[in-house]
């Protein structure tokens, strides 16, 4: 028991080793990219076809989706107000949900199925063909050229989508409380107009601002510092679901409670 205790705390602290220093990799990768800034942003078009390729490709996946969570808040909200005899704040308790928590975490989350594993995939074959080495070879700081403006492509999409995915939640939740449940319309947006504050609107859009910040990161790193295989490309872009996903929520919790 003693001997397999022990080995049991071995591994703990084995792990909890690794952890700091794959923390550190990703400060000493942020702090690279930082410097790198500078790269990017005397060349836009770079920077504007990343938030093409991550915003612009997703948007279809991000209103569907914000459609159908809003219309699964309208059913599951009137079923709450209507016990209390309050249907006419569906409106309200729909637009805070989304705003505030559903909007920015579901986005993040979508973003990084989809877009993430894309950023990560593509960086990681271009280390795995030696396309990165290539580039330094000929003088090009594939940090600024590649790795900067993917960064700063998730980090403008995220707030934008974000913001796509809340308003046509809202209009799922329109529909199905107003058009099928008999909400009244007015009473519908003159709630959401009285009980939805400028403060719930720009907490949406910190933790908006931070998720897109966290999955970028991710999703650049895991791709860039990936084996040159293609099973550690694989591994890399599953490891970047996962890390985002955790990352997302705890962070979610953290911003909540500072904020509250």
């Amino acid at each position: 028991m003693a001997a397999r205790s022990r080995g049991t705390l071995r591994q703990v602290v084995r792990r909890l080793g690794d952890g700091v220093r794959k923390l550190g990799a990703v400060m000493y990768f942020l702090a690279g990219m930082l410097r790198a800034m500078p790269y990017a942003v005397r060349r836009p078009a770079l920077v504007w076809r990343q938030v093409h390729n991550a915003g612009v490709l997703s948007l279809v996946i991000i209103m569907t989706s914000g459609f159908f969570v809003g219309m699964v808040i309208g059913l599951q909200g009137y079923d709450a107000f209507s016990r209390l005899r309050q249907e006419d704040l569906l409106g309200a308790g729909a637009a805070l949900t989304l705003l505030k928590e559903l909007g920015p975490v579901v986005t993040a989350l979508l973003f990084a199925g989809r877009a993430g594993t894309a950023l990560t995939a593509e960086i990681g074959l271009m280390r795995a063909t030696d396309q990165l080495s290539a580039m330094e070879v000929m003088a090009i700081d594939p940090m600024g050229r590649i790795a900067v403006p993917r960064f700063l492509g998730g980090v403008v999409s995220v707030p934008l989508l974000t913001a796509v995915f809340n308003s046509v939640g809202i209009l799922g939740a329109y529909f199905v409380g107003v058009q099928l449940m008999g909400v009244d319309n007015g009473a519908f947006w003159s709630q959401m107009q009285e009980y939805v504050e400028t403060g719930d609107v720009w907490e949406g859009v910190l933790k908006s601002i931070v998720f897109g910040i966290t999955a970028s990161l991710v999703a650049v790193f895991e791709g860039y510092t990936s084996e040159r295989t293609a099973e550690g490309v694989g591994l890399a872009t599953t490891r970047t679901v996962v890390v985002t996903s955790v990352l997302v929520l705890i962070l979610d919790y953290m911003i909540t409670a500072f904020l509250l």
